[in-house]
């Protein structure tokens, strides 16, 4: 593939724009030639750090990696815009995309400000994630996530279904308050369980934006390529 046509900046660096197969961008970072020589050699995202000061894979720790589909440059040549599938998250604080939560507002003037709105992310399930499974590699006294895995997958499983009731009585109750608790009851268990099997969540996050891409979602909807709207 000729590369001639990319301008690289006087850092020997291009801006690259990730972006999904279904459009959504996910995050920009640099390359210089050699990362975007190993991109084009490998079918994976390389990339190259201005803080290290070295190439580096995106998922080479995470295992949320990028796979190539296309890569296109501008009009000037001087910026990439890398089409991928991408496997878990691409942003390091858990969010899908580096650009989930954050959006601009505008002033009186109409002029774009940050909005002060709180970061929706998904790094919390990651950081609980990791906690349940230092407790269970490490174990604490009086933990009760260590009791759990203490008594086993029996236990563990009786505890999923139970607190899938509860959330099912608080939603029956019409109490908003109630569903929240009991459902943030329910995921914690379903991470325990995770962590029994060693599964990541990332897993579930890559298996339902696998279905919203392929329109999968039948499977809940009864009806082939159904799925919810945005």
């Amino acid at each position: 593939m000729d590369i001639s046509m990319v301008k690289f900046d006087e850092k020997g660096l291009v801006p690259a724009i990730i972006q999904e197969e279904n459009g959504q961008v996910l995050m920009l970072a640099y390359m210089n030639r050699e990362s975007l020589e190993k991109t084009i050699e490998t079918g994976y995202t390389w990339f190259f750090s201005r803080s290290r000061q070295r190439l580096w894979k995106k998922g080479e720790t995470s295992g949320n990696t990028q796979k190539v589909k296309e890569i296109h440059y501008d009009c000037d040549g001087d910026t990439l815009l890398v089409r991928v599938h991408q496997t878990g998250v691409a942003c390091h604080t858990g969010s899908y995309s580096c650009f989930s939560g954050r959006r601009l507002g505008e002033n009186e003037k109409s002029v774009a400000v940050v909005k002060p709105e709180p970061e929706k992310s998904l790094a919390v399930l990651n950081e609980l994630y990791a906690v349940i499974q230092d407790r269970r590699l490490n174990p604490v006294e009086g933990s009760y996530t260590n009791y759990l895995f203490d008594k086993g997958q029996d236990k563990i499983l009786k505890k999923v279904g139970e607190e899938a009731a509860e959330t099912i009585i608080a939603s029956k109750n019409m109490k908003r308050d109630e569903i929240i608790y009991e459902m943030s009851d329910l995921w914690y268990h379903c991470l325990v369980l995770l962590a029994f099997h060693n599964v990541l969540p990332d897993a579930l996050f890559s298996e339902l934006m696998k279905r919203r891409q392929g329109g999968s979602y039948h499977k809940f909807t009864g009806k082939t390529g159904e799925r919810p709207e945005d």
